[in-house]
């Protein structure tokens, strides 16, 4: 799980991008507020970046989206100084990049991060294992070592045994991979990821997309993964910053950035993406209406009147047991003779996990009468989702263009 309570191992502030000769003229319109286009037509400079402040914490998956020209190419150059900024300051791990001399920033790039580029850029004079043990050999460790390791990152990616193939002899997807296990193979506590996937066809960037969320779950590595697609910035990303013409129009997690879009930009991106296949339980889960903690039969039926349902959900301390109603209850108190404890007749019914998605759902909850109780692997309980919630979530998108539509 991603580190979001200690301090950030990245922190960005105050970044503008200026390209151009003598940025300084172009630096104070745009503190003046004059739009990117206007300063290139009046000084022949290009605004890459405006005022970017981002914090970036260990272990996750920070993707960095926008159309093209939207500057995340350009900003993510800037976290290992492959593009020197205009203004401000770059933090990783407590060290400001920018007062890096030479030897201390090379040291830093190679220790550091490491980088997966969109065009797999393997060397293609040398061999698969040559390919991945590169970034090893330039930190100077002996062969055997490092084609062990590289070994290694090979069969983590799943190509093991094509350690004496070259580049060319391998698909796009397979080239990808190499270069993914070069990357991970230096060890270094961040990865960059400029388009990755985005060179590959469908099928196989959303294996790669697995893979690099499998590979995650075991390394947890912190990734600042750029992309142009939503669907691929919504699947893998802890947190999504969505970049327009330099600046940054939101930053946030997947769902708030689906549920709340902070401006019009935003919007249109979210606009058309599938939400039931993107949230999940934990996203929409509320507390249960009727939880039932007394074994008492007579007690429970009292609460279940008080809040006006005919059914429960049954604990025992904080263990979930199931569901009873109150038909079960009432006729069992009807009977002669010793009662049945309420955990006793409790039903089981089917269960979700917190990272199911509503597509997944959405059966269950048809199936069942009651809110679907969301347990997770070790048995916690952690609320319930209504077939009321999820469709007004779902539908939420539709009743806001039918409500523009009639305004219009």
């Amino acid at each position: 799980m991603p580190d979001n309570n200690g301090a950030p191992l990245i922190e960005i502030r105050g970044l503008y991008k200026v390209f151009g000769n003598t940025p300084a003229p172009a630096m104070e319109m745009v503190q003046d507020g004059v739009s990117k286009n206007d300063i290139l037509a009046a000084t022949g400079h290009t605004v890459g970046l405006k005022n970017i402040n981002l914090d970036i914490h260990k272990g996750n998956i920070f993707v960095i989206m926008g159309l093209s020209g939207s500057g995340k190419s350009t900003l993510i150059r800037h976290f290992n100084r492959l593009i020197e900024p205009t203004a401000g300051s770059i933090t990783v791990d407590g060290v400001d990049v920018m007062s890096l001399e030479v030897k201390a920033l090379e040291a830093f790039r190679r220790n550091k991060m490491s980088m997966v580029f969109q065009h797999f850029g393997l060397m293609p004079h040398r061999t698969v294992i040559e390919n991945v043990g590169y970034g090893l050999m330039v930190q100077g460790m002996a062969r055997a070592a490092r084609t062990e390791k590289a070994s290694e990152w090979l069969d983590a990616v799943g190509l093991g045994g094509y350690e004496a193939q070259y580049p060319s002899q391998l698909s796009g997807g397979q080239q990808q991979r190499v270069g993914l296990a070069r990357a991970l193979c230096t060890d270094t506590d961040i990865l960059l990821m400029d388009e990755a996937f985005s060179a590959l066809d469908p099928l196989i960037r959303s294996e790669m997309q697995d893979q690099l969320i499998e590979l995650q779950e075991k390394l947890h590595k912190t990734i600042i993964f750029i992309t142009h697609d939503l669907d691929e910035a919504l699947r893998i990303g802890d947190t999504i910053a969505i970049l327009k013409d330099g600046e940054l129009s939101q930053v946030g997690k997947p769902e708030e950035i689906l549920l709340n879009p902070a401006d019009d930009y935003v919007e249109a991106f979210v606009r058309d993406v599938n939400r039931a296949r993107v949230l999940t339980a934990d996203v929409v889960m509320q507390p249960p209406a009727c939880r039932l903690t007394t074994e008492n039969l007579n007690e429970a039926l009292k609460q279940m009147r008080g809040e006006g349902k005919d059914y429960g959900y049954v604990f025992d301390d904080d263990d979930y047991q199931g569901i009873v109603t109150r038909e079960v209850i009432e006729v069992e108190i009807l009977k002669p003779g010793a009662h049945a404890d309420l955990s006793e007749l409790a039903e089981n019914m089917p269960t979700v996990q917190p990272d199911t998605s509503l597509e997944e759902i959405l059966p269950t909850s048809l199936e069942q009468p009651y809110p679907v109780p969301v347990v997770c692997d070790e048995g916690d309980f952690h609320g319930v989702v209504s077939r009321q919630t999820m469709i007004s979530v779902l539908t939420e998108n539709n009743e806001e263009e039918k409500n523009s539509s009639a305004a219009a």
